[in-house]
């Protein structure tokens, strides 16, 4: 038996809260066999997905393929009109309940095409995990020439899970109360092209001298958006929370580390500066609000964390509240290239995972993709 102490932010997500998951179609079926066989091997590497929360530890005893693998066939097309004009009822019936094991890999055949929907709790890891271990499984799954390729990619690719790495940390009990959607959201999508976004961000670097990101640009665009269309709901403040990745600013973590990695940044705002400014003049705000990511300013926040957990109120816990604020999260870079189980990139991804006041940020060739909740 194999276990693992949670850090300081995975007990924001250590009763169930913001799985993460996704459809992946494809219009060329594929085998599964190999996918089976190489999903059984990886839980070796990846054990913490494949095994439980209890009482502030991630245990894993051994891979039972019933508890993280079910497969079944529809004999119909997918449908893609009712997809686009039935949005929040689409991610209700294709969202798995909830997991035995920390992950869990739901394939649907249907007449032409099929279905991968993989679902992680997010106390196993955050998006940069998801994929990375999807892009693996992947890699292994597709047709090779190369002899020993599995071995191959296990010893270079093989992930770490010290999850307390920085500080050292123990907790027991569960954190916040896992919630589903209590309300039928509208779903909305807008593409943005790339040179416009290029645009704004060189015309910020003209006016301002100021070097902003293209997640600036999409977040002050989201935000203005999801207060725009609600005014009388907000109060005169209103919060923007986004999550920050880690790895490559504090050495120790690194791209093999699978865990949360994260800092959530939040930034507040006057209602009526955001109904008032142009997109990117809060792109400017929230450039200028984003903390300098250091091994010594994360340790800083997990000490931070902590303080809020010995209070014993988990709701301060919380990413955001979306009573009083927005979440953005950036998929904009999701591999989609290296989702090809043998067959080609997905043709069709799907985000299942919807909060209120929430907006991801997608990539569609020359555009960006945002996905509004409301």
């Amino acid at each position: 038996m194999k276990e693992v102490h949670i850090s300081q932010v995975d007990v924001i997500f250590s009763n169930g809260i913001y799985p993460i998951e996704f459809l992946f179609y494809y219009k060329e079926g594929f085998k599964t066999e190999k996918l089976r066989r190489v999903l059984r091997g990886l839980s070796s590497f990846f054990w913490p997905m494949f095994g439980e929360y209890k009482d502030g530890l991630i245990v894993f005893d051994k891979y039972r393929e019933e508890d993280c693998y079910d497969e079944e066939a529809v004999h119909q097309e997918l449908n893609m009109a009712e997809i686009n004009e039935n949005r929040f009822e689409t991610y209700s019936c294709f969202r798995q309940p909830d997991l035995k094991k920390l992950f869990f890999l739901k394939i649907i055949r249907w007449n032409k095409g099929i279905a991968l929907i993989p679902k992680l709790n997010h106390l196993a890891g955050d998006g940069y995990s998801y994929f990375y271990f999807l892009s693996l499984l992947a890699a292994l799954s597709r047709p090779t020439l190369v002899p020993f390729k599995s071995s191959l990619m296990g010893i270079f690719l093989k992930p770490h899970h010290n999850r307390t790495i920085l500080k050292d940390f123990s907790f027991k009990g569960q954190g916040l109360k896992s919630s589903l959607p209590a309300d039928k959201f509208i779903v909305e999508f807008e593409e943005i092209p790339r040179t416009e976004v290029q645009s704004v961000i060189e015309e910020i670097a003209s006016s301002n001298n100021l070097r902003v990101s293209t997640n600036d640009v999409l977040s002050a665009t989201a935000l203005k958006k999801l207060v725009g269309r609600q005014s009388e709901s907000w109060g005169a403040e209103v919060s923007l929370t986004m999550p920050i990745d880690v790895r490559r600013l504090v050495k120790e973590y690194g791209r093999g580390f699978v865990g949360n990695g994260l800092i959530f940044h939040t930034l507040t705002l006057q209602k009526e500066h955001i109904e008032n400014s142009q997109a990117k003049a809060m792109a400017v705000d929230i450039r200028k609000s984003m903390p300098q990511v250091s091994r010594e300013t994360y340790i800083n926040y997990l000490g931070e964390l902590e303080d809020t957990i010995s209070e014993g109120n988990p709701e301060k816990l919380r990413p955001f509240d979306p009573d009083h604020g927005c979440l953005v999260t950036n998929l904009s870079k999701l591999p989609a290239d290296k989702l090809d189980f043998g067959t080609g990139s997905p043709d069709l991804i799907i985000p299942l995972t919807v909060e209120k006041n929430s907006t991801a940020i997608l990539a569609k060739k020359e555009n960006f993709v945002l996905r509004f909740a409301f």
